[in-house]
């Protein structure tokens, strides 16, 4: 009984964990920051259920993205409500990414390259 237990926390969890992602309808495109202040990003339509993100400003003037400002450095086709599916570029790196809207004015980038993954919170501005 103790192992069932543990896993209807479990499946719970998940089930809570996921249900704000597919509870927002907004629109994502626009101008987003992200939460360390250190870069912004402009969102668009870029094609039938297709989103662009393009690198719009940089803080720093040494930071390892610079050879992409003004270009788009993520590129996802909607696979879910509020979630699309792509590529995201860093560094040098392209890796399969994620765009989810968590939030009427948030939105969660996350990039993967094997075991490697690194996710940014973004805030409207």
């Amino acid at each position: 009984m103790h192992l069932a237990t543990k896993i209807a926390s479990a499946v719970l969890a998940t089930m809570l964990a996921t249900a704000p992602v597919y509870a927002v309808a907004a629109d994502p495109t626009g101008t987003w920051q992200a939460d360390d202040g250190k870069s912004r990003y402009k969102v668009t339509s870029c094609g039938d259920h297709a989103l662009c993100a393009r690198l719009i400003w940089l803080r720093d003037k040494n930071d390892v993205n610079r050879q992409y400002l003004n270009q788009v450095i993520v590129q996802g086709t909607q696979s879910a409500e509020n979630k699309w599916t792509g590529t995201v570029k860093h560094a040098g790196d392209v890796y399969s990414g994620t765009m989810i809207m968590t939030g009427k004015d948030s939105l969660k980038v996350n990039g993967c390259q094997g075991v490697f993954c690194q996710t940014v919170n973004l805030s409207r501005v």
